[in-house]
């Protein structure tokens, strides 16, 4: 097996003796990372431990387009062929982080269902586990960009994409998926037909659609919108899941909405709120970093943290990230904290390109500069946290600059000692916990350090075109009794979506363990 420095799942200090007690034989999936011995290489800087580092770059199959991080704590990506050509109609590639990084742990298989998922959108079913793909790419007399209303699903049990029969009502190429309240699946915006002179016409959709597992697709005419998710706002639109039950949309154009897809008997409302944004751009980030907070980023390098949680959506100015990173991303880590990577000043141009990233402090509204990746990561770049908290971000073109069939991880802050000799610091070990869990509900969670200080909960992370479909930061209340806590999942749906979780446990100084991945509802 290739080895690559500065690679996640780096080995704890006891990691041979916790690989033979019976509770890490009986762990799987995500569980088994901590058991994986890969260390990185110290660096010389003496604030790796304010800074966090960036490990090797290390080959990738294909352009990681899509990602989608599965149940079992695997990633699976897709969107370009093995050469970085613009198609996701031939391959998609399944990636084991337990397995390290060389080619062993890559499964690239064939797509055999004959529909280009290039540009679709993807989320994880919160019942089945499923990856549901929905719409892409269609080439139309040699011209590409057209849309399909193609509906596929990959089995990540089986490792299998196969196609759902059913497709949706409309042609959509850049839709955004997210998952309700209710377990169902929303898909908003995208493009039916691309200009082409003589031939046809740019068109949007305006009308979304709700995707219920066992039951299948449902339109929503009654609260078509160009202004919302349609012709003005149709590529990979903001939104998500709001505290009050409703979806929230924050445009790019500076309006905000709140559609319930529930109301009306299920024919729907949508309802424009009194929140006025400064203007946006289709590639410039937004992440919700705690409970109905979300940080969205402006246009002229401005910031804005838009709170859900009261009677009406409100936004307050925060420090901008020091430039448009346009085609940037916005994750939020293990912490809490929000790392923005990528980027450039001009659109999928090599001018002004973000090598740094910088991470926000939600609690001091300020900034810290990493240091410098080696890749630009503009146009068709993703990042994604794992379940280690290490950050992976990967890809980039077709087209663009470079075309990157590679990734780079990044290693944050808290998993060093807070000294300046850049040593991986030691972390806690979530020694069991539940595979599921309720809304509401305390869950035992036994762990091999007692003074554990704090426990959050992430949703495991689905990214593309700069936006993280679903994700969303939970601090969760604990009780100790030594080595056994007593943990307090989220009160309801509407603060966490069903669907898979990662749990993490940070021990007294702020470090937190490999996560275990929950499945919430």
């Amino acid at each position: 097996m290739s080895v690559h420095p500065g690679l996640p799942f780096a080995a704890l200090s006891r990691a041979s003796s916790v690989r033979k007690s019976n509770a890490m034989r009986r762990m799987t999936g995500a569980a088994t990372l901590a058991a994986v011995c890969l260390t990185p290489v110290a660096q010389a800087a003496t604030d790796t431990y304010q800074r966090g580092s960036f490990g090797a770059v290390v080959s990738w199959p294909l352009i990681p387009i899509h990602a989608a991080l599965l149940p079992d704590g695997r990633l699976l990506t897709y969107g370009s062929d093995g050469k970085g050509n613009q198609t996701g109609q031939f391959t998609y590639d399944v990636w084991d982080p337990s397995k390290g990084t060389g080619a062993a742990s890559h499964l690239t298989l064939p797509n055999t269902t004959g529909a280009d998922t290039f540009c679709s959108g993807q989320i994880v079913l919160p019942v089945s586990g499923a990856v549901l793909l929905t719409g892409g790419d269609r080439t139309v007399n040699g011209v590409r960009n057209y849309s399909i209303n193609d509906v596929n699903l990959f089995d990540w049990r089986s490792n299998a994409l196969y196609s759902a029969q059913a497709p949706m009502a409309f042609l959509r190429w850049y839709p955004t998926v997210l998952t309700l309240a209710n377990g169902s699946v929303l898909v908003l915006g995208g493009r039916q037909t691309p200009e082409v002179a003589g031939v046809s016409k740019e068109t949007w959709v305006a009308t979304p659609e709700v995707y219920t597992e066992g039951i299948g697709w449902r339109s929503l005419p009654a609260v078509a919108s160009d202004d919302a998710y349609g012709a003005r706002n149709w590529s990979y639109p903001k939104a998500w899941q709001a505290p009050n039950g409703q979806v929230f949309i924050a445009t790019k154009w500076g309006g905000s909405y709140y559609l319930d897809p529930n109301a009306a008997a299920g024919a729907g409302q949508l309802t424009r709120t009194p929140l006025n944004l400064a203007e946006s751009d289709d590639y410039l980030p937004a992440v919700m970093f705690a409970p109905g907070k979300i940080l969205s980023f402006r246009k002229l390098n401005r910031a804005v943290v838009i709170d859900l949680n009261g009677a009406t959506p409100t936004s307050t100015s925060t420090g901008g990230v020091g430039m448009d990173r346009y085609h940037g991303s916005a994750t939020v880590m293990a912490d809490g904290k929000v790392l923005v990577s990528g980027g450039s000043m001009v659109s999928n141009v090599a001018l002004g390109v973000a090598y740094t990233s910088r991470i926000w402090d939600p609690a001091r509204k300020s900034w810290t500069t990493t240091p410098s990746a080696k890749k630009m990561r503009l146009y068709h770049s993703v990042s994604l946290l794992l379940p280690d908290g290490r950050v992976l971000l990967g890809g980039g073109g077709a087209p663009g600059p470079q075309t990157n069939l590679n990734a780079e991880i990044y290693t944050p802050p808290y998993l060093y000692k807070q000294d300046r000799t850049a040593t991986l610091a030691t972390r806690p070990v979530i020694t069991s916990a539940p595979q599921t869990a309720a809304w509401g509900a305390r869950i035992n969670v036994a762990v091999d350090v007692a003074g554990v200080s704090r426990v959050t909960l992430v949703k495991t992370g689905s990214a593309t075109h700069t936006v993280d479909f679903d994700q969303r930061f939970l601090p969760l209340t604990h009780t100790a009794s030594g080595t056994q806590l007593s943990v307090t999942m989220p009160a309801n749906a509407n603060l966490a979506p069903p669907g898979y979780y990662m749990l993490f446990v940070f021990n007294s100084a702020g470090v937190p363990s490999v996560a275990r991945i929950i499945k919430l509802g």
